[in-house]
C-alpha cells in the first residue's frame, strides 16, 4: 500500500520528475525514417518500477505525452493507496462529479487520478462498488462507467470481486 496522495494524482510535471525517460527507436514497419530517428519513448516510474513505451507517433514530443498518460494510467491500475473510512472525496473528484455523474475523458490529465481514486475506494470497500459509489458521492452505474473507460480497470475489479465470490460488474 502506497501512502496518499496516489502517484497518479500528482501534477503531470511532478509525476514526470519521478520518471526516467529514454528516447529509443521504434520497431516494426515504417521504413528508413523509423530506423534512423529516435522518436519512441520509454518511461519508467522510479518509485514503482512500472514502465511503458510509446512509439506510434512520428514526433518524440507526442510520444512523450502519450507515454506519460499511459504510465500514469498504468500506475493508477497497479498501485493502491489507503483510503480512510469514512472516505472524503478529493476536491478534483467533487469538481468532476456533479449530480452523481462522473465526467472525465480518458485522454484528460485528470483521468489517471480519477481512476486511481475510484480503485482505491473500491479496494477499501472490499470490492463493494455500491458502498464505494456512496463514499465517492456518485451512482454505482457512473462508477462502473468510469471503470469501463479503461477496460483493464474493470477487469481488475471483476477479478478481485471473483476472488471474493462476488458477481462481476458489467
Amino acid at each position: 500500500m502506497h501512502p496518499p496522495p496516489h502517484p497518479a494524482a500528482l501534477d503531470p510535471e511532478e509525476f514526470l520528475a519521478q520518471c526516467d525517460v529514454t528516447p529509443t527507436r521504434g520497431s516494426g514497419p515504417g521504413g528508413q525514417r523509423r530506423n534512423k530517428v529516435e522518436t519512441a519513448v520509454r518511461m519508467v516510474h522510479r518509485p514503482s518500477g512500472i514502465a511503458v513505451t510509446a512509439s506510434e507517433r512520428r514526433s518524440s514530443q507526442q510520444n512523450r505525452r502519450v507515454a506519460l498518460l499511459r504510465l500514469r494510467v498504468k500506475v493508477a491500475l497497479e498501485v493502491r493507496c489507503a483510503a480512510g473510512r469514512p472516505y472524503h472525496p478529493s476536491p478534483m473528484w467533487l469538481r468532476r462529479c456533479g449530480g452523481g455523474a462522473v465526467s472525465v475523458n480518458p485522454s484528460h490529465d485528470d483521468f489517471p487520478a480519477m481512476l486511481a481514486e475510484a480503485l482505491d475506494v473500491i479496494a477499501a470497500c472490499t470490492m463493494d462498488v455500491s458502498a464505494a459509489s456512496e463514499s465517492l458521492s456518485c451512482t454505482s452505474s457512473q462508477l462502473v462507467k468510469l471503470l469501463k473507460l479503461q477496460p483493464a480497470a474493470l477487469a481488475l475489479v471483476n477479478q478481485r470481486r471473483g476472488q471474493q465470490g462476488l458477481h462481476p460488474m458489467h
